[in-house]
């Protein structure tokens, strides 16, 4: 798709706007929202989502402390470390999501949604009174001009989608409609969570530029206000902000002030907590919740300590394998690495024992495999369709190592040893070695303010010296590991990722073949497979809620037993000690808990 085929399609709309929207009204079925599966949960006369507080005051500021820095504020594109909340608090989309609900989304630059029952195509038709924060309405040549542009020259977060729109074209004054050359049932809510910029603003600017000179004008609730590169950054609530009414706004971006106060280390955030610079702090340690959370500002009341329960899946945190290191190519040296991982010490020694294992990537949700059980029903059924290219253990049950919980781990390391000699290597004269007399070595990248993280590996690698490996650990700034970590320039690495009860096209980007060596994309671990690849297609395609829950456990399967991941633990709760003058819904938490749009989307200042 070129951008002047694009361009014709908006003159061609543009000189026969009336003609196109009175032909396409008589089959049109514009709705208010849209769902995954069947309908969404709200009427069309909502009056604000359920799980806020619609008559939160206004004011007050919240303050975070960060580890790290940035050196851009532009989100949108590859280059440059920006703060990654800006993604979500600056540029608004045509719809917004309700984190009450496994995936739908409900007008917010748009006023309606249409597509036919194959999904085949969607028409959006924008609100007549969106305005950019200049005060500047929101017109369909933005939406075009802004898909096009994120689609070809940003992130290649926004690539995936555009590779599947085959035609873009103004159907009115106020109203865009994208056919799709893909099967793909998402594609018309990934379509409808696509930021929104101004055209104007752009023009004779390099929009891959990246920086802190061009501050994004956008239509979202807060602008970017003063800021430091390295030290600080503001958020101001726009007073004059067009969307305040929308139910679905309603409740929502309570606070006048949002700032992200950055700092090298992890121990210095929670001692500026401490002293009162900054006045909320998640803490995802159990041993320090229960036990460093008692100075005087928590015996006295003025911070609270809150526990937001989620029925989200755990998604995957660990150490990644890069497979595209010959280290890490062979399953039986990542299986080696994941028993010699002795993660009940580990927990012993970092939580006290008390934080559970993640055991698949969709763990603690109703899309988890069952570990150490064998595939059956539609499951099977699924992953019979890619035997001759699935793991040991994907059909016939996989289970994480269990240790007895000593330091020594004498059974994961004996079998650690055991699945090295079956790859080609053995120690010799005290070092891990292959035929040739080469050590098997490689290097563990990590974030610098990664204290917890740095005293796992720490452990880790105690561990590893005992069956004669020696990684190198390289600590590195914010900037410096982004600029590693997009360009696959690790062996290993601390590796996040979230995953929502609505897994769909991002799942491409996350493990999928043709994105395996895109630089920017986020396949860290490098998975090239078609099963892989194939199962992602069929939770695409999924019509029923039976086909995609079957999908996505298959697909838990491959990608847990692929070894890629050593996981560590994760909690059905979140922890988020806060001045007690900062509140949330307490009554009504949304399903995703503290989740994208919680903090400080949902809360409010009340003295």
């Amino acid at each position: 798709m070129r951008s002047d085929i694009f361009h014709k399609l908006r003159v061609a709309a543009g000189g026969c706007a009336v003609a196109l929207v009175a032909a396409h009204t008589a089959l049109a079925e514009p709705k208010h929202g849209i769902a995954m599966y069947g309908d969404p949960a709200l009427p069309q006369d909502f009056v604000s989502l359920p799980h806020v507080n619609a008559d939160a005051p206004k004011g007050g500021k919240i303050i975070f402390a960060e580890a790290g820095g940035y050196d851009s504020l532009h989100p949108y594109i590859r280059k440059g470390s920006s703060p990654w909340q800006l993604r979500f608090m600056l540029a608004e989309s045509l719809m917004g999501r309700s984190y009450d609900e496994p995936f739908s989304l409900y007008g917010l630059l748009a006023e309606s949604i249409d597509t036919n029952e194959a999904r085949t195509w969607v028409e959006f038709t924008l609100r007549e009174e969106a305005r950019f924060s200049d005060g500047t309405p929101v017109t369909i040549d933005d939406v075009m001009w802004s898909y096009e542009t994120l689609g070809t020259k940003g992130h290649p977060r926004y690539h995936g989608a555009w590779g599947k729109v085959e035609t873009m074209e103004q159907t009115g004054p106020r109203s865009v409609k994208f056919t799709f050359n893909t099967e793909d049932r998402e594609l018309p809510l990934i379509l409808g969570m696509r930021p929104v910029l101004q055209k104007a603003q752009w023009e004779g600017k390099d929009f891959e530029a990246s920086g802190v000179d061009v501050l994004p004008i956008t239509s979202g609730p807060y602008t970017i206000g003063a800021f430091e590169p390295g030290r600080y950054l503001t958020l101001k609530r726009n007073p004059d902000y067009w969307g305040k009414d929308l139910p679905f706004m309603r409740g929502k971006a309570n606070l006048d002030e949002i700032r992200f106060d950055y700092y090298g280390d992890g121990d210095v955030i929670f001692e500026a907590f401490k002293a009162g610079e900054a006045n909320t702090h998640r803490e995802t340690n159990a041993q320090k919740w229960a036990t460093l959370y008692d100075f005087p500002a928590v015996t006295s009341g003025d911070v609270v300590k809150s526990e937001i329960p989620h029925k989200r899946p755990t998604g995957i945190l660990g150490f990644v394998m890069n497979t595209r290191s010959d280290q890490f190519k062979d399953i039986r040296v990542r299986d080696a690495m994941i028993h010699a991982f002795n993660f009940e010490f580990i927990n012993k020694t970092v939580n006290g024992g008390t934080r559970p294992r993640i055991q698949s990537y969709f763990h603690n949700s109703i899309l988890a495999m069952a570990p150490g059980t064998a595939a059956e029903g539609r499951v099977l059924d699924m992953l019979q369709g890619f035997k001759d290219d699935l793991p040991q253990g994907a059909i016939e049950g996989y289970t994480l190592p269990v240790s007895d919980g000593s330091e020594r781990n004498r059974a994961g390391i004996r079998r650690a040893m055991e699945l090295m000699e079956e790859a080609g290597w053995t120690v010799q004269d005290g070092q891990m070695k292959n035929a040739d007399g080469q050590p098997f070595t490689f290097e563990i990248v990590l974030k610098m303010g990664s204290t917890e993280t740095r005293q796992i590996i720490d452990i880790y690698t105690a561990a590893l010296n005992r069956i004669g490996i020696t990684p190198t650990i390289t600590v590195i700034d914010s900037a410096q590991y982004k600029e590693r970590t997009t360009a696959f320039d690790f062996d290993m690495a601390y590796y996040r990722r979230g995953l929502s009860l609505s897994p769909g096209n991002e799942q491409k980007l996350y493990w999928g073949s043709k994105l395996a060596n895109e630089p920017g994309s986020r396949n860290w671990m490098g998975v090239e497979s078609p099963a892989v690849d194939g199962l992602i297609d069929k939770l695409l395609t999924a019509t029923s809620q039976e086909d995609f829950h079957a999908a996505t456990k298959a697909l838990d399967r491959v990608l847990t037993a692929g070894r890629y991941v050593i996981p560590i633990w994760y909690s059905a709760t979140s922890n988020i000690a806060h001045a007690k003058e900062l509140k949330y819904p307490t009554d009504t938490p949304p399903m995703y808990g503290d989740w994208l749009g919680f903090q400080p989307d949902l809360w409010w200042w009340e003295e």
